[in-house]
């Protein structure tokens, strides 16, 4: 797959997925839902004030006949949710008009049944105009400083993700500043170990290269002049950062300079969600839902 159209297409394919969104009275998020229902692959569950979740429809003009309701008070909101996924009774988790702490609690409750005892990270894909691949970033959403560990399960959860889109032995590179390793540099350190370790089987069905810096990381050529000799470099599928102020700075620096499509979803937990910004147009979720539907 190389394009979000084919994202959606494919989620069709597969049947729709129950949709349960977490605080559903939410525009944008109800306009993407009656989009993703007539695409296809989308049965949504809406979790709840009814009253407010219909009024909020009525006003965008979103026709939620015959989708489900879960009524729940605002301080439940994210607990009946989570619980209703955790429980069988979902396919995808959505964040609706409420704060992402919240619901993130609610996830990592061992109580609620979504979570694995993996790192939770957001992995963002993106599609340029004129090319013909995805390119995925992570994580710009979750984990804020991650450690060594947390960053191999980062790293696979995108890898994940990726198998699901179609690429098979996704490229892998760990951002750093520099593209060697430097003690007073620990980022630079952690890339050269994942790279050791995924060599040694740590990370599964991807190749993994590191440090790299952005620019030998996407293009061959910069990778050539820098002197490297690895085989991945310049060829990355996947942009791992060092952390989360330099993934969201990547991630939006994309979406408002280089104007990519974009959809993301949050991996690690029993089943993906859809973590989408408030200010995230319907079209975006649009895409955030397809592939969060792929990813189930």
């Amino acid at each position: 797959m190389n394009s979000f159209e084919q994202v959606i297409e494919q989620a069709r394919r597969a049947g729709p997925a129950r949709f349960v969104v977490a605080q559903a009275a939410d525009g944008t998020i109800l306009e993407a839902l009656a989009r993703a229902s007539a695409a296809g692959f989308c049965a949504p569950v809406l979790v709840g004030r009814r009253d407010e979740i219909e009024a909020t429809a009525n006003h965008h003009s979103v026709d939620t006949k015959g989708w489900q309701f879960l009524e729940a008070s605002p301080a439940d909101v994210g607990v009946e949710a989570v619980r209703c996924v955790g429980g069988g009774g979902g396919d995808v988790l959505v964040k609706g008009f409420m704060q992402t702490a919240d619901l993130m609690h609610a996830v990592l409750s061992k109580s609620n049944g979504m979570a694995t005892g993996r790192m939770l990270s957001h992995v963002g894909v993106f599609k340029f105009e004129g090319s013909d691949r995805f390119y995925f970033v992570t994580d710009a959403a979750i984990c804020i400083a991650p450690t060594y560990s947390q960053k191999i399960d980062i790293v696979q959860n995108a890898v994940d993700l990726a198998h699901k889109l179609g690429v098979a032995q996704p490229i892998v590179a760990i951002l750093c500043a520099i593209e060697t390793v430097n003690a007073d540099m620990p980022a630079t350190v952690d890339a050269a170990s994942l790279s050791k370790m995924a060599e040694r089987g740590a990370i599964r069905g991807a190749r993994v290269e590191g440090p790299l810096a952005l620019d030998n990381a996407v293009s061959v050529e910069a990778a050539r002049h820098k002197g490297i000799t690895s085989e991945l470099a310049g060829r990355a599928d996947i942009l791992v950062a060092p952390n989360i102020e330099a993934a969201n700075i990547l991630y939006k620096a994309l979406i408002f300079f280089a104007k990519a499509e974009e959809a993301g979803i949050v991996m690690g937990a029993k089943a993906p969600f859809v973590l989408a910004s408030r200010s995230d147009t319907a079209q975006n979720k649009l895409y955030s839902m397809a592939l969060a539907a792929l990813a189930r």
